[in-house]
């Protein structure tokens, strides 16, 4: 599995032409409090740079962009229970979507882990 990251915030997993996509533990540190999410549902089309959910916080409701373009496998229905694992496993259980990736070449544009470590501290 490979990891990428967008100057977006979002996160990237892939392995083979399946893809998880979620939010950073920064981007859940500056949003707060996260109180409602909005996922899409399979057979979702999304396409890069996109909006393909919503994330509303304590502090303010902003868009999560699709890093790639695919179609929605499956949104994570046990962020509608518990929002609040988008700020207790931004990276791990409080994913987003998955989808599978109708152009593998849209990867090559993000960043690695150590890319996205080295903007963010540029923030």
């Amino acid at each position: 599995m490979t990891l990428y990251f967008t100057k977006d915030h979002e996160w990237i997993a892939v392995d083979g032409d399946i893809a998880t996509v979620g939010i950073t533990d920064y981007a859940q540190s500056q949003l707060g409090d996260v109180v409602f999410v909005e996922v899409p549902p399979a057979g979702t089309a999304v396409e890069k740079g996109k909006e393909a959910a919503v994330v509303e916080s304590v502090k303010a409701a902003s868009d999560v962009y699709a890093p790639v373009s695919g179609d929605v496998t499956e949104g994570n229905a046990a962020l509608e229970a518990d929002p609040s694992l988008v700020n207790s496993a931004p990276e791990s259980d409080g994913w987003f979507f998955k989808l599978t990736l109708s152009n593998v070449a849209e990867l090559d544009g993000l960043l690695d882990e150590a890319g996205y470590k080295a903007f963010v501290a540029t923030l």
